[in-house]
């Protein structure tokens, strides 16, 4: 059985730190949400940073879109081994809670992934918006009309919402504002 410091050993992929980190990055950031898997956890916006330990471990911040998110514990598993996968050694992953997550953290990548998926996005700045009750209107992923209604707030995951489309009378999940 390996020991902690066993299981945390600097990385041994280059003498080369930022070789080191750039391919830990890679690595981590092609990692999936379990949830949403047609959208990588750095489009997401839940990678947060990757960078050298003092010890030589690489570190690797992820902050979780709310924070009971279940998924998170698969999230830094996979991250995990992504990273020892790629030659980097056996990274520390931490769990950042502040600050909190944004739908604002989403890429233009991570927004067309959703849309591509069936989920509508949130428009850009949404957060701002949602915190005073003017909530943008919310288009269908399958036709594009912003002729859509509540279903309920709550969805497959705590993260989105249920709406149906007036126009085309198709339901679907939306991403809430956060």
């Amino acid at each position: 059985m390996a020991t902690i410091a066993e299981r945390t050993a600097p990385a041994t992929l280059s003498a080369d730190p930022a070789r080191l980190l750039a391919a830990a990055r890679a690595a981590a950031a092609s990692v999936v949400d379990p949830e949403i898997p047609t959208i990588s956890i750095a489009d997401l916006g839940v990678l947060r940073d990757v960078r050298l330990g003092a010890d030589g471990v690489v570190e690797i911040d992820i902050t979780p879109t709310y924070s009971g998110c279940p998924a998170m514990r698969m999230i830094a598993l996979e991250v995990e081994a992504a990273v020892e996968r790629a030659g980097c050694g056996r990274p520390r992953v931490n769990l950042v809670l502040a600050p909190a997550w944004t739908t604002d953290w989403i890429t233009p990548a991570g927004r067309a992934a959703l849309l591509e998926a069936g989920i509508a996005p949130p428009p850009p700045a949404a957060s701002r918006r949602a915190l005073f009750g003017a909530e943008a209107p919310v288009a269908c992923p399958h036709c594009g009309s912003a002729e859509t209604e509540l279903i309920s707030e709550f969805g497959s995951t705590a993260c989105k919402a249920l709406r149906r489309c007036r126009a085309c009378g198709e339901p679907f999940h939306a991403f809430k504002c956060l």
